[in-house]
C-alpha cells in the first residue's frame, strides 16, 4: 500500500466546514467573523508516551484527546486538525482501529481532519488542532489576579497511578486500576468546561505534565504565588493516608488532562452551577497570593517538601 493510499483508506473524510481539506499541498481555511484562531500541537511518542503494544484504537482516541485538552483550556471550540504519522509498517488492522479512535472523538467534538503527513520510521503521533474563540475571550494563563480561587475538574493522579502499577511501582485493587488505567488510555477533554468558563475564569490550563508544574505556568505567566491545600486535591480513594507514590501521582504525575483554573471568590456560585450542568466535579483547592511559587499545605496546615513539580522530558 502506498503512503497516498493509506491517506485515502484510513484519513480522508468529508471536510464541509473547509474551503480545501485532504488531498492537496495545503488546507484552506475561514475562520468566522469575529473570531480569533487557537492552535496547538501535541506528539506521542512510542515508548515516552505510551507502550509500543498499546491498543491502537485506545491510542487513536488519545493521539487527538490530549490536543482537544490544550483547546479546552483556551476556550476554544474544536474546528479542524492535521495528523502526521510516522509508521514502522503498514499495518492495515493497527490502522484501521487507530483510525477509528481518532474519528470517533472528532466526529463527538465537531473536528475535521483537513491535512497531515506520513512517513516511515519508529512510531510518532503528532496533531496539531485548530479551534476558534471569539476575539478577546479565550482562557489564558496570564490572568490570574490577587485572592483568585484555584480550582481543578475532576480527579487527579488516577493515570499516574494506572501507570505506577503499570511499573510495578504501587500495587492497587483491581477495580481500581481498572478506573485509573480509563483515565491514562481514553482521557475525557474538557472541551464543554472551557466553553463556560469564558467570562468566568481569570486564567486555566490543562493539566498534563502534573498538577504543579502546570499551575507554575499560571502564576510564572500572571506574576503572583499560589497556596494549595493537598487534602482538598480530589483522588479517588485517596484522601486519607497518602503514600509517597499517590502523592508524587497526584502532584505531580501528569496525564490528567483535567483543567485547572483560577475565578473571583465571588464567581463560585456560578462554577458550582456548571459543575452540576455539565455533572462534572470542580473542586477548589486553594487560592493566588502574593509572591513567586507554589506552597502545599498538609491537613495539619503544615509545608509540604515537595521534590518533584511536575514531568520535564529533557530534566
Amino acid at each position: 500500500m502506498s503512503e497516498f493510499d493509506l491517506i485515502q483508506r484510513y484519513f480522508t473524510r468529508a471536510t464541509p466546514s473547509a474551503i480545501l481539506g485532504v488531498g492537496d499541498d495545503a488546507a484552506l481555511l475561514k475562520v468566522r467573523d469575529g473570531m480569533e484562531l487557537a492552535v496547538s500541537t501535541d506528539m506521542l511518542v512510542s515508548g515516552t508516551h505510551f507502550f509500543p503494544d498499546a491498543d491502537p484504537l485506545l491510542l487513536g482516541h488519545k493521539t487527538l484527546a490530549v490536543n482537544l485538552s490544550d483547546l479546552a483550556a483556551m476556550g476554544a471550540t474544536p474546528r479542524w486538525a492535521t495528523l502526521a504519522l510516522s509508521l514502522p509498517s503498514v499495518d492495515a488492522v493497527w490502522l484501521e482501529q487507530f483510525s477509528r479512535g481518532f474519528f470517533l472523538l472528532a466526529e463527538q467534538h465537531g473536528v475535521e481532519l483537513i491535512g497531515g503527513d506520513t512517513t516511515h520510521g519508529p512510531l510518532n503521533l503528532s496533531v496539531t488542532i485548530m479551534g476558534e474563540v471569539p476575539k478577546g475571550r479565550a482562557l489564558r494563563r496570564d490572568g490570574a489576579s490577587m485572592d483568585d480561587d484555584i480550582w481543578v475538574s475532576g480527579m487527579l493522579g488516577e493515570a499516574a497511578l494506572a501507570l505506577a502499577h503499570q511499573q510495578g511501582r504501587i500495587v492497587l485493587p483491581q477495580h481500581i486500576f481498572a478506573a485509573c488505567a480509563t483515565h491514562l488510555h481514553q482521557p475525557q477533554p474538557r472541551v464543554a468546561l472551557g466553553l463556560a468558563l469564558r467570562g468566568i475564569a481569570n486564567s486555566a490550563i490543562d493539566i498534563s505534565d502534573g498538577l504543579l508544574a502546570d499551575l507554575g505556568h499560571i502564576f510564572g505567566r500572571s506574576r503572583v504565588g499560589a497556596e494549595i491545600d493537598y487534602i482538598a486535591i480530589p483522588a479517588v480513594g485517596f484522601n486519607e493516608g497518602k503514600g509517597d507514590v499517590v502523592q508524587h501521582c497526584v502532584l505531580a504525575g501528569g496525564d490528567d488532562y483535567e483543567l485547572c483554573f483560577t475565578a473571583p471568590a465571588t464567581c463560585r456560585g456560578e462554577i458550582e452551577k456548571i459543575s452540576v450542568t455539565l455533572a462534572l466535579p470542580l473542586t477548589r483547592i486553594g487560592k493566588i497570593v502574593e509572591g513567586n511559587g507554589c506552597t502545599v499545605r498538609a491537613a495539619d496546615g503544615g509545608i509540604m517538601q515537595i521534590k518533584e513539580q511536575g514531568y520535564d522530558h529533557f530534566a
